[in-house]
């Protein structure tokens, strides 16, 4: 049984239409295989026509979607022989974050990735994909270790952001944020950076200095969440806030794949199966697959004096601002 977002409403009614009918039929002499056709070609159209015109709002819910692959999920869909490392060497494990090493199309790699759970226990133990600075500390441990070994880079981002509890912030989380994001500017392999989900602020940059950041179709990646900027812009004397602030904070963010390519601040965008990732996981990491292919491609023969020039240029003009004559 799929979760249905409220948009999605008029598809939910037919697919469950559907489903009945399957049931109905199932070991009984009835031949209604042409009208579950009908309804699955009426069903398919009514999905593409909402999401053809889907609002950035609608686009960070799907992003959140409970059913949206994680990291772990695309780690056993596209990678063998995946080792896990824990720890930080300075404090502790930090669950929101997975990190190790595997083997993408036989080429070993380093992986690591923001990790969301979906059952409530999973959820309290990954601490909802929000990482404390020790997470932070053990992915460049790991990156670290990667360069070390001349090995690629992928990162996989989903994240409302970094933890803002108060041991998190004893414990150093800016400094661990902004250390990450020197350190990655400077590692010596390619870097290869994949936003899965929400990329929530700095807590999605600390992993996203890559030489090629990739978007999937229906993630999102922005400085602040619609929420938290709705309440910063409109909340005012106990004023409630809602859909519609939250609707118009999502379009001022420009947060959208498609936004954030005509920015230039991303290189690609990944499709998604019809309907969103969590529709066909397969299908969804095989578009990885076949980008993160083409992305080694492009970055392996690079000598790593080219590679940190690149990289440091490509941020470097990320906002350039631009004349035009009158």
């Amino acid at each position: 049984m799929h979760y249905y977002l409220d948009f999605e409403r008029p598809v939910a009614e037919l697919e469950n239409k559907i489903e009945e009918l399957k049931n109905l039929a199932d070991g009984r002499d009835m031949n209604i295989t042409s009208e579950i056709e009908k309804l699955e070609k009426k069903a398919r159209d009514l999905r593409a026509d909402i999401f053809s015109k889907i609002t950035p709002w609608q686009k960070t819910l799907i992003a959140r979607h409970p059913e949206r692959p994680y990291s772990l999920d695309y780690i056993d869909l596209l990678m063998e022989d995946f080792v896990e490392l824990h720890g930080d060497r300075r404090f502790s494990d930090d669950h929101a974050i997975v990190a190790g090493f595997a083997r993408f199309q036989g080429m070993p790699v380093a992986v690591i990735g923001h990790q969301k759970g979906r059952t409530t226990k999973e959820r309290i133990e990954r601490n909802f994909g929000q990482p404390h600075p020790e997470g932070y500390r053990k992915a460049m441990r790991i990156m670290k270790l990667a360069e070390k070994f001349k090995k690629p880079i992928i990162t996989l981002i989903d994240t409302p952001g970094a933890y803002p509890g108060i041991g998190a912030e004893e414990r150093g989380q800016a400094e661990a944020i902004a250390q990450n994001l020197q350190e990655m500017f400077l590692i010596k392999t390619p870097v290869i950076s994949i936003v899965i989900g929400e990329g929530g602020s700095g807590g999605a940059l600390a992993l996203a200095v890559g030489d090629r950041v990739l978007m999937l179709e229906h993630s999102v990646y922005s400085v602040i969440s619609p929420e938290g900027c709705a309440a910063i812009l409109w909340k005012k004397n106990g004023s409630t806030i809602g859909q519609k602030e939250y609707e118009n904070a999502s379009e001022a963010l420009k947060l959208t794949s498609q936004n954030l390519r005509d920015f230039g601040v991303i290189d690609e965008i990944i499709p998604e199966p019809l309907g969103g990732a969590h529709r066909n996981r397969e299908e969804a990491a095989s578009a990885i697959g076949a980008a993160l292919s083409r992305r080694l491609d492009e970055l392996k023969d690079k000598s790593f004096d080219e590679l940190l020039e690149e990289r440091y240029n490509k941020f470097r003009l990320i906002g350039e601002l631009k004349e035009e004559n009158q």
